[in-house]
């Protein structure tokens, strides 16, 4: 008893600090953040790809593939959004089948270093349900990454910007004869 009142008040900020840790801190992007970075360590492709909403990324990419290409053509960009409603789900699962097994066999072109994870969290900024960070990595890439809480709570990577430059480096990555 005694113990406890001599270190009443550091008993009392360790609580605090486990209870943020605990009801909290799992609800929050910078959680999402660490916890993809550990599945993708673990070659767990299964678990990264739950921090991950491919159907919005894959929307978010082709409408900005298509304003890149159509410019301020009506037209050209109506049809260009139809496509992309109709292709979002078939290519969400393409490209979600493409990123659990690149981590399953721990693909160097989908790991997060340490310093890329810890700069993104120091940029990343918070409004609400969303969350968005921009950096510029080792390799001199720059990242434009924004995530939303769904409805289940848990945040979740929705749009990658730029995503065309990503694409045509991992392309790049791989090996001849390789679709």
């Amino acid at each position: 008893m005694r113990f406890v009142l001599r270190h009443f008040t550091a008993i009392l900020i360790l609580a605090a600090l486990a209870g943020w840790a605990i009801f909290y801190l799992p609800y929050t992007p910078t959680w999402a953040v660490l916890r993809m970075k550990q599945a993708i360590d673990a070659r767990d492709g299964d678990e990264a790809a739950k921090y991950v909403d491919f159907e919005s990324v894959v929307r978010n990419a082709g409408r900005e593939m298509v304003q890149k290409q159509g410019g301020t053509d009506p037209l050209s960009s109506m049809l260009g959004n139809a496509a992309i409603d109709l292709l979002t789900k078939p290519m969400a699962q393409v490209a979600k089948s493409a990123a659990i097994q690149k981590v399953d066999d721990g693909a160097r072109e989908v790991q997060m270093p340490g310093v890329a994870v810890a700069g993104s969290l120091v940029l990343l900024h918070r409004n609400g349900d969303t969350a968005a960070t921009d950096f510029t990595d080792n390799k001199g890439q720059r990242w434009r990454i924004h995530l939303a809480r769904g409805g289940d709570g848990y945040w979740r990577v929705t749009e990658i910007e730029d995503i065309e430059q990503l694409l045509q480096k991992l392309q790049h990555n791989q090996p001849m004869g390789t679709p």
